[in-house]
């Protein structure tokens, strides 16, 4: 049976986070986050309600592994990372990258259209 430190991997590893990525968006050290990880640390209530709240885990899987391990779905990282990129562009920036997106579609639509 898995304790509470393996399900806590099991987290990340189902988002395809590195643990810098993943406890940088629970806002705490990736050396602490990979102590929780080995069970060298305590897994208490605060880091259960942020990975609960920022990751859409549910806590009673995280807690007893019981049920689902998302409330409603895991959340999609990437589209996390891009509109955070994109929020701290400025006005210009964002255009291109809107832009850039815009060739990207057409290509991949071309490729799908030659098949």
């Amino acid at each position: 049976m898995s304790g509470i430190n393996d399900r806590l991997k099991e987290i990340r590893a189902k988002l395809g986070l590195s643990q810098r990525e993943f406890s940088k968006r629970i806002y705490i050290s990736q050396s602490f986050y990979g102590e929780l990880e080995l069970g060298n640390q305590i897994i208490n209530d605060r880091i259960i309600h942020l990975v609960s709240s920022v990751f859409n885990a549910s806590k009673e899987w995280l807690r007893f592994g019981k049920g689902k391990m998302f409330s409603s779905g895991p959340p999609d990282v990437k589209l996390d990372r891009l509109i955070e990129i994109y929020n701290n562009l400025d006005e210009q920036l964002q255009d291109y990258l809107l832009l850039q997106s815009d060739v990207l579609l057409k290509i991949q639509k071309e490729k799908i259209d030659k098949k």
